[in-house]
């Protein structure tokens, strides 16, 4: 039993998690065994999504916010994940992490990688299907409204993640 393997991609590389893995949360396989540790560990049931990473099932599907506090490794196989590392393009900032440094959308930042990842799921439906602008505020409600920051009183990410998807609206795609 101890040579069976759980596959899935981290941030485009294939990982093989042991079994004996399969129990633990993803965070803590991201932190222990990856040494991967921008996805935050907070509440750990999953309601102040800190830990939110994004997976799909396969190249070609739909992205969705994933609570890694509350996910077993075992429900990953065959999955991708991305953390928020795998936003990072050298040294290059996404236009998403500089909308946010821009509003200054943080304070102690613990949140942040929660709220990157979850805006990042959000952009990406967004450019699938775009909505009309009188449904934005909405959209992003859904989108990151459960997130929880104990510093910064939300208005700040919601100017940056505004400022991102606005031109993904029907109104200025046209």
């Amino acid at each position: 039993m101890d040579n069976l393997r759980i596959s899935f991609v981290v941030n485009g590389e294939e990982t093989e998690a042991p079994t004996t893995d399969g129990d633990m949360a993803l965070v803590d396989y991201l932190h222990e065994r990856l040494g991967l540790t921008g996805t935050k560990f907070c509440c750990g049931i999953g309601e102040c999504r800190a830990c939110t990473v994004a997976t799909r099932n396969g190249p070609n599907a739909t992205m969705q916010t994933t609570l890694s506090c509350s996910t077993p490794v075992d429900s990953l196989k065959g999955l991708e994940v991305f953390t928020v590392e795998g936003l990072q393009q050298g040294d290059k900032l996404l236009p998403l992490q500089q909308a946010f440094l821009k509003h200054f959308s943080f304070q102690c930042g613990y949140c942040t990688p929660g709220f990157l990842m979850a805006t990042w799921v959000l952009l990406q439906k967004l450019q699938l299907s775009p909505i009309s602008e009188n449904e934005l505020d909405d959209a992003i409600e859904q989108g990151v409204g459960r997130n929880i920051c104990r510093c910064s009183g939300y208005v700040r990410y919601y100017q940056a993640i505004r400022e991102l998807a606005l031109p993904l609206t029907r109104e200025h795609l046209s």
